[in-house]
């Protein structure tokens, strides 16, 4: 039903909310002529009192009989009436009521007017929707847009508009796709008729594109799609909000950057790898081509120069792009390069401030011009956009960070600044603690290796072969050592032992022990009373870090570390081909036989140095001529990933393949044990024993008689006659005369003369006496006392050594025309 236009009750948005209204009817005088339950429930008189009645009965002030006579004026000239009314109640409270009056033609033609009342100034809920909706989706910040059931744009708000760059004329009509053709509108077309065929809503909808108009920067949007029906649940079409999120995605993005910069940079310390990880984080969240530029100096942990120098010396340390040939300039990573002091990368470590570039225009490139071979490079990939920012901690000036951006549309700004700046300083930190690692490594390395052997003297009765391995960073280097030590009579002393801890602490430690295990086997001690003396020393040595340390503590310094050490002593004799050992807490030796069987012998294992508990205690093998002995420390063994039997079961496997090389045999050890860098330091020694032929060795037992002295010097010349060694014939019989006469006069029986014939010629004299000479000089009166003299002047060395029946007094003499004994070089790890 129409009146004046005006859709009537077939449009239920201009009879809204109808079941909940008193409803009256009035003839055109303005008198009740229907009268509903609800006008009964609401105003309080029934049907049968109201009807045939004017409807001003109800109001019973002046003023409210005058609004009324307006709003029947404004009824008759323009159709209706909305308004507020004060009635009567027939209880006698007053009611405001809000009012909705207009025209109803009956089928007479008779003009009725209806009125439509409800209590209270309330608009109802359709039309308070519609005064409330309009204008909140007109202005909203979030877009809003309509579209029919083809998808085709019915109404959009105006921040859809963006600015007038795509106006509502241009999109009334048209589906998305027919004006911004791309893949996120396709998707978000996708998403539309997802939602028009199934009805479910489409939420948290996000796509990424470039902007529209203005500088081309990458945004992203959030999107929610409904169905749009009708009460009857006809389908009309879809409608969506979107809301511009680029600035939350961004910030979500720089978080993300840094969140994994801060799990990913600095995992070693190793400044490569940790200038690796810079440049792979930044690729390609935040640039598409990354290059870290150190200073020379940091790359060896030094300090970098401070004075004035001709230009700047940088070392490509890490690069990084999204596509291979996407390089930062001609230089690659390990390059060394030259920049002037007026170039980009030098003036903004100097100023300490980063500088972004636009390479719009080459010519005006501060970046361009440092290397013009940059410009065809930046054409051909399309480069256009620089940041170079300097790497800097601790006052410690690294190098240059450079980003360059291609594929990405968004240039560098104040935003990118900052980001790269706290990125560059969390790596630069990492970069200073793994240059100041790389620092102390190498002085703890080189301390290390000073203190090791620099030559194996192992003379003829020993072919030796060793590896010493540092651990592999972060664990710096460790107090791993081993030495091989010249004996008297032939023999030969192998040693390895392990300092608790790294760093220079254990090396210096190391260097004291080594030291001092020289000092004590030069004693000719037994194996197990060394590391009894060697035990005391570290205890004493650890009772002077006490007090070191309770002074730190008082000074509240960082306290010193633990000492401990372990330690493996053994000693060949090639005469007889014994072999005797002793360990504190270290691992035992690997012997494998001449026919290849590998046996571990059972060795005590004694309390590591330093505990004093108990004794150690000394076992004395046979060993075949060939035989080859390993000496090792945990540091071959301590792999993570297996235990300490496996590891010698992999041990035993490559010593049993022996190779006439030894030096081969220690390459097969360290390439089977050692599958990835140590965790910790390893120390290889291996020794093939060649025992001394019958024919090099002379010996005599001579009684306690002076008369002897005479035969045994005989005995000794006949000998050296034998040996073609006549040469050596008057030393020999000075130095055979005057210990042999020693032994008769201050010693005890049983005496025994043996020379050996090696690379040096020995004499030794035996005898039951424990008494030890002593080396004096005689006074010129003095009818003897000079024979001890004679014998440190006519000999290479001398000394004594005890056994279990006495002494032995022994003198070494070179051999005519000979070389100092070969020495066999441990190969660099």
């Amino acid at each position: 039903m129409m009146i004046s236009g005006i859709p009537m009750f077939d449009d239920p948005e201009y009879v809204f909310g109808t079941a909940n209204s008193a409803l009256a009817m009035l003839d055109d005088r303005g008198v009740v002529t229907g009268w509903t339950l609800a006008a009964e429930q609401l105003i309080g008189y029934s049907h049968e009192e109201i009807i045939n009645l004017p409807a001003v009965t109800l109001l019973d002030r002046a003023e409210d009989r005058a609004r009324a006579a307006t709003a029947a004026r404004q009824c008759r000239e323009q159709g209706g009436w909305d308004g507020v009314l004060l009635v009567q109640h027939r209880a006698g409270q007053r009611l405001r009521l809000t009012v909705r009056i207009f025209a109803l033609m009956d089928p007479a033609g008779s003009r009725r007017w209806v009125v439509l009342a409800q209590e209270g100034q309330q608009t109802p809920s359709s039309e308070l929707s519609r005064l409330m909706l309009e204008p909140l989706l007109a202005h909203s910040p979030v877009g809003v847009a309509v579209l029919d059931t083809d998808l085709r744009f019915t109404w959009v708000n105006d921040v859809l508009t963006y600015g007038g760059t795509v106006s509502r004329e241009q999109r009334l009509g048209r589906r998305p796709t027919e004006f911004r053709p791309n893949e996120a509108v396709k998707r978000i077309e996708e998403a539309l008729w997802q939602v028009l065929e199934t009805g479910v809503p489409v939420l948290n909808f996000e796509i990424f594109g470039p902007s529209i108009g203005g500088p081309p920067r990458q945004h992203a949007w959030w999107m929610c799609m409904f169905r749009l029906e009708d009460s009857a649940g006809r389908v009309l079409g879809a409608w969506y909000m979107v809301m511009d999120n680029t600035e939350r995605w961004r910030a979500q993005q720089r978080l993300a950057l840094l969140a994994e910069a801060s799990a990913h940079i600095g995992s070693t310390l190793d400044v490569v790898r940790t200038a690796q990880e810079l440049a792979e984080v930044s690729v390609p969240s935040f640039a598409d081509v990354v290059a870290v530029d150190l200073l020379e100096p940091i790359l060896h942990g030094e300090e970098p120069i401070t004075g004035p120098v001709g230009s700047l010396v940088l070392s490509r340390a890490a690069q990084q792009s999204i596509k291979d040939g996407y390089p930062e300039g001609a230089e690659k990573a390990g390059d060394v390069f030259h920049r002037e002091l007026t170039s980009l990368s030098a003036r903004c470590l100097s100023d300490d401030v980063p500088v972004v570039e636009s390479l719009e225009d080459l010519s005006n490139s501060a970046w361009v011009d440092e290397d013009r071979a940059r410009a065809s490079m930046v054409c051909a990939v399309g480069i256009h956009s620089v940041l170079v920012t300097p790497v800097r901690a601790r006052g410690v000036r690294l190098g240059v960070a450079t980003f360059l951006r291609s594929r990405c549309p968004d240039p560098f700004d104040e935003e990118d600044v900052s980001l790269a700046e706290e990125l560059v300083a969390r790596a630069a930190v990492c970069l200073d603690n793994a240059r100041r690692f790389t620092r102390e490594r190498r002085a703890a390395l080189s301390l290390q290796r000073s203190l090791l052997p620099r030559g194996l003297a192992a003379g003829t009765v020993l072919e030796v072969a060793s590896r010493y391995l540092p651990a592999n960073a972060p664990n710096m280097v460790g107090g791993d050592w081993f030495d091989v030590i010249p004996l008297s009579g032939a023999r030969v002393a192998l040693v390895v032992g392990d300092v608790v801890g790294h760093g220079m602490h254990a090396a210096a430690t190391m260097g004291r022990l080594r030291a001092s295990v020289r000092t004590l086997a030069g004693l000719d001690l037994p194996p197990d009373e060394l590391l009894a003396r060697l035990d005391d020393l570290v205890i004493s040595l650890a009772e002077e870090e006490e007090a070191d340390r309770a002074k730190e503590i008082e000074n509240q310094a960082v306290p010193a570390s633990v000492l401990g050490a372990t330690c493996l002593y053994a000693v060949y004799d090639p005469v007889s081909r014994r072999c005797a050992l002793a360990r504190a807490g270290h691992l035992p030796p690997v012997i494998v036989g001449a026919d290849g069987v590998v046996a571990f012998p059972d060795l005590p294992a004694g309390p590591p140095l330093g505990l004093g508990f108990l004794p150690f205690e000394s076992v004395e093998l046979e060993l075949s001529d060939g035989a080859l002995l390993a000496l090792f420390t945990d540091g071959l063994l301590g792999d993570h990933y297996r235990d300490v039997d496996t590891g010698l079961t992999r041990l035993a496997a490559a010593l049993a393949n022996q190779d006439p090389v030894l030096e081969v045999v220690c390459e097969n050890v360290i390439g089977a044990l050692l599958t990835r860098p140590p965790t910790d330091d390893v120390a290889l020694l291996l020794a093939r024993t060649h025992s001394l032929d019958a024919s090099q060795v002379a010996s005599w037992d001579l009684a306690s008689n002076p008369a002897v002295v005479a035969d045994a010097r005989a005995l000794a010349v006949g000998k050296l006659a034998d040996w073609d060694l006549e040469e050596l014939r008057f030393n020999t019989e000075l130095v055979v005369s005057e210990l042999v006469t020693n032994a008769i006069r201050y010693g005890a029986e049983p005496i025994r003369l043996r020379l050996i014939r090696q690379d040096v010629l020995i004499c030794e004299v035996a005898d039951g006496s424990s008494t030890s000479p002593r080396l004096r000089h005689a006074r010129t009166s003095d009818e003897g006392g000079r024979g001890l003299f004679l014998i440190a002047q006519l000999a290479r060395r001398w000394g004594t050594r005890y056994t279990a029946e006495g002494k032995i007094i022994w003198a070494e003499q070179r051999l005519p025309n000979s070389l100092p004994s070969p020495r066999v070089l441990p190969k660099p790890a």
